[in-house]
């Protein structure tokens, strides 16, 4: 009988630590209202319920041959190219599967662009492919635009793997901490298992985990359409040379037809020069105005205290290659079409070269290390230097920097950061490897091209990116 009571106590023990252990899912998962985070699989919808990170979806896509060969040839033509071919989509999450016929997908990505399969030339070779990781972006309503070509409301998703990241968690880690900071203009981001098939293939490839990411669109200012006043402005994407300095710099629209632009208009393409006509009227204020001239108008005109939350996010993860240091990689929205009369927001974007992956660049020598207050070329790209000049910014900007920096709120705190990477580590470990050979192990250590690879984020110590943030922060902010 007294084993039986013992055998009992162990049974109910692993019970209680079975119904504890939830895969992926983190006592520092923010709330519901930023991220769905805690509620059922079948009560969210939308970004909510398409980018949950406590759950590891497949995303299976079957091309026909014919259509495959086109976006290898589309490649071939032209690197950058946008054009579209046609798939089959299956979605699983849980129990829940979306079947879309006929969505549309194109390759995405800049230096990091690259063909599916094989080189140059070369089309599908069938059961003998030579797979290689690139990045997608899915449109499921591109070639017919019914409500059966979404799932739960979504039409787009960005499929990025996990170029230079060995540990897989960099890009995800970045989108995840601006919204536990309260920043909502940042993309949700989650992960998934990406499976391709091309017609005549006896199976399907397992191209291995992949970051899902929430595309800056339309449908991402509707998503916070209770957060603008208006969804109906003007959107652009910014490259590299968009200092919001110089008013003879290229400005064009996205028509679609390849052609890249420093800023490029987004939405109301039909109107570019009064998109234009904006955009340069807030730089020739930024520019020219001083003092409280200057405080008044940007006050008036851009919700600062977010801005310079977003940008305490973008400094403590080292986010190098963005507005102030390198002027890339962002996007600007103007809740309204008036020349004169609007908010301006900054969104950001694109953050796999993050967490000690660095490059020696402009301001920069080492991300970690880089006082926050004089993160990038003040001159060149005068934004958010010139709010920091004014005390009252300068001491919300510091406030938000020791915020995530602070281990009660467990935001970028390194315990905190740790804890949530293993437990994405325990979600995605067992699918790392996969069929194009590439990528196939997690590893703690920045991109083998940055200038300190010593960093690492699970190892505690001199080399530790978290601590060594939070010291350089608490260095040049208390």
């Amino acid at each position: 009988m007294r084993r039986l009571s013992s055998l009992i106590l162990v049974f109910c023990s692993l019970l209680f630590v079975l119904s504890c252990e939830k895969i992926g899912s983190s006592p520092d998962t923010p709330d519901n209202s930023q991220t769905g985070g805690g509620e059922n699989i079948e009560q969210k919808e939308g970004t909510a319920y398409v980018y949950d990170l406590e759950v590891l979806p497949e995303i299976h896509l079957s091309f026909k041959l014919s259509e495959w060969n086109s976006l290898l040839s589309k490649y071939d033509r032209d690197p950058n190219t946008d054009e579209q071919v046609k798939c089959d989509v299956r979605f699983i999450k849980g129990g829940d599967e979306f079947n879309i016929s006929d969505a549309g997908i194109r390759l995405k990505g800049n230096t990091s662009r690259r063909r599916p399969e094989g080189s140059g030339g070369q089309m599908h070779k069938k059961d003998q492919t030579d797979w290689h990781h690139c990045h997608f972006q899915l449109n499921l309503r591109k070639f017919v635009k019914d409500d059966a070509h979404k799932i739960k409301g979504i039409k787009k998703i960005a499929l990025k793997w996990f170029k230079d990241d060995p540990m897989y968690v960099r890009e995800l880690y970045c989108y995840d901490l601006f919204r536990r900071a309260g920043v909502w203009t940042a993309s949700y981001a989650s992960y998934c298992r990406l499976f391709i098939h091309v017609e005549g293939d006896s199976k399907e490839a397992y191209y291995g985990v992949y970051d899902m990411i929430e595309p800056i669109d339309n449908d991402f200012l509707k998503e916070r359409k209770s957060k603008f006043s208006s969804t109906a402005g003007n959107l652009w994407k910014c490259r590299y040379g968009a200092t919001l300095n110089d008013t003879g710099a290229d400005i064009g629209a996205d028509l679609d037809d390849g052609v890249e632009h420093t800023y490029e208009l987004k939405t109301n393409t039909d109107d570019l020069a009064g998109a234009k006509a904006q955009l340069l009227d807030f730089i020739t204020n930024l520019r020219s105005k001083s003092g409280d001239d200057f405080k008044n108008w940007i006050g008036a005109h851009c919700d600062v205290p977010l801005l310079l939350k977003t940008y305490a996010v973008n400094v403590a993860c080292g986010m190098w290659d963005d507005y102030w240091n390198n002027c890339n990689n962002y996007y600007i929205y103007f809740d309204s079409t008036e020349k004169s009369s609007y908010k301006f927001y900054l969104l950001p974007y694109d953050y796999d070269n993050t967490l000690g992956t660095s490059a020696q660049c402009g301001a920069q020598s080492d991300a970690g290390r880089q006082d926050p207050l004089n993160w990038g070329d003040s001159n060149k790209n005068p934004l958010i230097y010139k709010i920091l000049q004014i005390s009252e910014f300068r001491d919300i900007y510091k406030q938000e920097l020791l915020k995530l920096c602070s281990a009660s709120e467990r935001l970028f705190y390194y315990d905190a950061s740790m804890e949530r990477i293993r437990n994405w580590h325990k979600l995605i470990s067992e699918y790392i490897d996969n069929d194009t050979g590439e990528d196939c192990q997690l590893e703690d250590k920045p991109a083998s091209w940055g200038n300190h690879g010593e960093y690492r984020l699970l190892q505690l110590g001199g080399n530790n990116y978290f601590q060594v943030k939070t010291s350089s922060i608490n260095k040049y902010c208390k």
